[in-house]
């Protein structure tokens, strides 16, 4: 692997050539790959330029930003994009000259070829030539990507396992740098972004990665534990996607995708016959019927599974029927410690709520008094008011002109509000008012029901005439030849009885 991946080892700013996320508001990211060209080629004269609903963003105004940095939108050139066509596919463009109803021969539309013309090129080469122009309005937060924010804008081929839910069952799989972990049912490929970050422990040497100083000195015997992810999926336009997108995020060296009915194929690599290479010791099942896949998942000798190792295993299922077909499935193969868990989160909104009568004049704050004190006060400038208008107010003041207290001069409506937009300023806004805690209306996850299972590792005689010498049993023979362990404690009550006949023995002699 040449380059390290941006899911696992992000750079400090945003690279040509390298994937970055448009934060617009929090429920809108958009996906983009920076370029200095228009690959596209959709006519701007800025270059390449990401269009969305609050502004354009040419992409020269985000290469070599932090990531994190507030992007201001542009005003771009639109003009040669009407001639888009001219550059694009074969270099011509068919246009009708006369409509069909002007034909009165009943012959068919002429069409004639417009040749592209010299400022129209195809090269990828084609740099920006005009700088752009800032917006007046419009702006946007350039993120790098993360598997939380790539699930969070990646496009929909299927449903969705969100950040609660994979958060979860990595934790609950013991998913650790270096494992190698099972994924049926990619789709998406949200899950798979995630386990690819939780199983990465480096990336793999071979002699083409090594300098030559390296390739000249004694490699270490040991071999590196690098984690793998063997995702597998029966939809071959999904794998076909998900294997695209995996290359394009550097991945390609942690994750594999591979097409194939895991209900009747199972996990071998290369068919059902071919020696299993896998040695998986996490299984994650996103299936409709993961019971269907749960006998390639026993300890028959062309299992996927690591032999050495418990494997732990979740599913996946929205429906609860699917659930009990699982957990029968699960019971009846030696599956232990088998557990139900649905998750539900909620997302809470802190921030500051600002009552006052101080607030007024401010956009979106209540200006109701926030106290008795404050309700008072202003019932008593209203009163008085009233008492100077009846007293013989003048004209230019009647209706505009109010009484302050501390004072006693008249001052207009429009100076009061000036005032307090003035002594906002010195205020710290931020640290005022109550804290609210309110929790989001609508919940970004669906209904699912995870099931877990752990599969005890593989126990062979060796394993069992191990475990009897560790314990100190003594293996006897009986009668029909099966050997029959004794531990300690009826080796010493065999003793004590043996001890006891001697002693009734010797007895009788007497």
């Amino acid at each position: 692997m040449s380059t390290p991946s941006p899911f696992l080892q992000p750079s400090s700013a945003a690279c040509p050539d390298a994937l970055a996320i448009l934060h617009l508001k929090r429920d809108l990211l958009t996906p983009t790959v920076l370029r200095t060209y228009d690959d596209e080629q959709l006519g701007y004269a800025e270059g390449k330029v990401t269009t969305t609903r609050y502004g354009n963003y040419p992409h020269s105004t985000l290469i070599a930003q932090p990531w994190g940095s507030q992007i201001r939108a542009s005003l771009v050139d639109t003009g040669t994009r009407g001639r888009v066509g001219l550059h694009l596919g074969s270099g011509k463009k068919r246009k009708r000259e006369p409509s069909s109803r002007n034909q009165r021969d009943g012959s068919p539309p002429v069409e004639r070829s417009i040749e592209p013309g010299p400022e129209h090129t195809t090269s990828p080469e084609l740099k920006s030539t005009k700088p752009p122009i800032p917006a007046p309005t419009g702006f946007c937060h350039i993120l790098p990507p993360t598997p939380e924010i790539w699930t969070a804008s990646l496009p929909h081929r299927t449903q969705v396992v969100y950040t609660p839910d994979y958060s979860y069952i990595l934790q609950r799989l013991r998913v650790t740098p270096g494992t190698t972990l099972i994924e049926a049912g990619a789709g998406s490929g949200s899950f798979t972004h995630a386990a690819a970050r939780a199983v990465f422990d480096g990336y793999p040497k071979d002699a083409a990665t090594l300098s030559h100083d390296q390739s000249t000195q004694e490699l270490p015997t040991a071999p590196l534990r690098t984690g793998r992810v063997w995702s597998f999926d029966f939809h071959e336009q999904r794998v076909q996607k998900l294997a695209a997108e995996i290359q394009e995020h550097g991945l390609e060296g942690i994750v594999t995708a591979t097409h194939r009915d895991v209900y009747q194929d199972g996990f071998a690599l290369d068919g059902p016959s071919s020696n299993p290479t896998i040695n998986a010791s996490a299984v994650f099942l996103d299936l409709p019927a993961p019971w269907m896949a749960l006998r390639h998942l026993t300890r028959h000798p062309l299992s996927p599974l690591n032999p050495l190792v418990s494997v732990h295993l979740c599913t996946f299922s929205p429906c609860i029927e699917q659930v009990q077909r699982t957990v029968s499935a699960l019971r009846s193969l030696g599956w232990l410690e088998i557990e139900m868990v649905e998750l539900s989160s909620h997302r809470i909104e802190v921030r500051r709520e600002r009552v006052g009568l101080q607030e007024e004049g401010l956009r979106g704050v209540n200006a109701s008094p926030a106290t008795l004190e404050e309700a008072l006060g202003r019932l008593r400038e209203v009163e008085g008011r009233d008492r100077s208008y009846h007293h013989g107010m003048t004209s230019q003041t009647q209706g505009e002109d109010l009484a302050d207290e501390a004072t006693g001069e008249y001052v207009s409506k429009q100076q009061r509000l000036q005032h307090i937009r003035d002594a906002q300023a010195d205020r710290k806004l931020y640290n005022e008012g109550r804290l609210v805690h309110r929790s989001e209306p609508e919940l970004k996850t669906h209904t699912s029901y995870l099931v877990f299972a752990i599969l005890p590792r593989a126990w062979t005689d060796d394993d069992e005439r191990k475990a009897h010498e560790w314990l100190g049993a003594a293996p006897v023979k009986e009668s029909n030849g099966a050997i029959v362990p004794k531990s300690k404690r009826q080796m010493k009550r065999e003793a004590k009885e043996q001890a006891g006949s001697s002693k009734d023995v010797e007895m009788d002699d007497e």
